[in-house]
């Protein structure tokens, strides 16, 4: 199972984009309209698993299943917690699938459940022992996760690719710095590209509460990367 990490972070915070043009109009209302399919799609597999139909929640497994071991993986660093954390979310989402209202997707309350999981775990583990280019699998093997992303830019060489794994390693230490939430919140939107009004539903706060402890992260990260430049 491959991790792949971005090949470069950037910190800096982005102006709006510009105004799509026609066509990008057209693929953002499609997109919509994907979407909001597929969130009708989920409501009734719902409440045909709120009814009892396991067949039904086998469904909302099957769709989310990559997608969540992905999230647990990429926040905890090892494949064996990660693995255990897939588990336990679907076990939990599944006992307590009678409660969900509807009020979000079921993307947005399965994440959440992970995200709460992952962070507890974070909590309990004063430090990593992984670094962004090791991971540990179910038999406690150390694999260098940085070899599986491949670089077929006609610049890529060894040196590049092993100031990549440095640069790597440099992320990793100053993401140990941070909290476990500030941590979580900056990887969700980095890493997974999620919106901040989704995190924050995810975490149970609000899009500014999000927005704020994004921008703390960013803040502590450009210190401990200027100080190992």
């Amino acid at each position: 199972m491959e991790l792949r990490r971005p090949n470069s972070l950037s910190l800096d915070i982005l102006p709006p984009p510009p105004a799509l043009p026609a066509r990008g109009r057209i693929q953002s209302k499609t997109r919509m309209y994907a979407d909001s399919t597929a969130r009708l799609q989920d409501a009734e597999l719902i409440r045909e698993a709120q009814k009892g139909s396991r067949a039904a929640f086998d469904s909302l497994v099957r769709q989310y299943d990559q997608a969540v071991l992905r999230l647990a993986m990429h926040l905890t660093g090892s494949e064996q917690d990660a693995q255990d954390i897939h588990q336990e979310a679907f076990l939990k989402a599944y006992r307590h699938i009678g409660s969900f209202r509807f009020e979000c997707s079921f993307y947005t309350w399965i994440y959440r459940i992970v995200t709460n999981l992952c962070l507890d775990h974070l909590r309990r583990r004063k430090t990593r022992r992984e670094d962004s280019a090791v991971m540990v699998d179910a038999t406690g093997d150390e694999h260098d996760t940085m070899i599986n992303v491949s670089d077929d830019r006609a610049t890529a060489n060894p040196g590049r690719e092993l100031d990549r794994k440095i640069l790597g390693r440099q992320i990793q230490s100053a993401l140990e710095k941070l909290t476990p939430r500030e941590r979580t919140v900056f990887e969700l939107k980095h890493y997974h590209g999620l919106r901040l009004r989704t995190i924050g539903e995810m975490l149970n706060t609000t899009e500014e509460t999000a927005k704020n402890t994004l921008f703390r992260a960013t803040r502590k990260l450009r210190t401990q990367l200027a100080e190992v430049r």
